[in-house]
């Protein structure tokens, strides 16, 4: 298989390319912070963290971090015109209540129905994190999983069933990672597109599941 995987920046760049105009997005911890800094120009995106920020901006430039700006994984960040900060319950609400359009979230497994494990692998001394990964999963009204496609060991991480603690039920309805990027449909999944020299049989090999064209 002669193929290049994306990089975390250009997976980054590649969620950011589906963002629609106006949209309310919330970033998990870890990988989907980095789609701040790859919103298209021009393209108003109200960015927020669990924390309490709405209107969050890209991470400041080496030297103008505010320590007391950060997101939910701690990285400062910075704030839009407009931008403000909130206490964590209103914050909360907002998630829980339906009020965001997106979230974006990492994730250990993802299943072909849209089951969601990304809290904990059930390993002796891991440290199990839930934060606000339920809360996110279940209230924002569509939610977007960015990730490497296979383990360190190669194996798959979107599965026929998970076998990791479940964060949520069918609520995954895209998949981008560093192979590909997947739909998750009422059909199945769904290959939206993949890097460049991986062929959609290949793809198929290299997840164990049926993929529709």
């Amino acid at each position: 298989m002669a193929y290049t995987r994306r990089t975390k920046d250009q997976m980054a760049a590649r969620v950011a390319q589906d963002m629609p105009e106006g949209a309310y997005v919330n970033l998990g911890i870890g990988m989907p912070t980095l789609v701040a800094n790859h919103l298209p120009a021009g393209l108003e995106i109200i960015l927020h963290s669990e924390n309490g920020i709405l209107g969050m901006g890209p991470a400041p430039a080496v030297g103008e971090e505010d320590f007391d700006l950060i997101n939910a994984g701690k990285q400062p960040v910075t704030l839009m015109p407009g931008g403000s900060y909130f206490h964590h319950t209103d914050s909360f609400a907002m998630m829980r209540g339906g009020h965001l359009d997106i979230c974006v979230l990492g994730a250990f497994q993802v299943s072909e129905h849209g089951d969601l494990a990304n809290w904990h692998t059930g390993e002796p001394g891991a440290i199990p994190a839930v934060g606000g990964a339920m809360d996110l999963a279940i209230g924002a009204k569509q939610t977007w999983v960015m990730m490497d496609l296979l383990t360190k060991q190669g194996q798959s991480k979107v599965v026929r069933e998970c076998t990791y603690p479940l964060t949520g039920l069918a609520c995954v309805k895209r998949i981008y990672t560093d192979l590909a990027t997947l739909a998750v449909t009422p059909q199945g999944l769904q290959l939206v597109d993949c890097v460049d020299g991986l062929s959609h049989g290949e793809l198929e090999q290299l997840v164990g599941l049926k993929i529709q064209a």
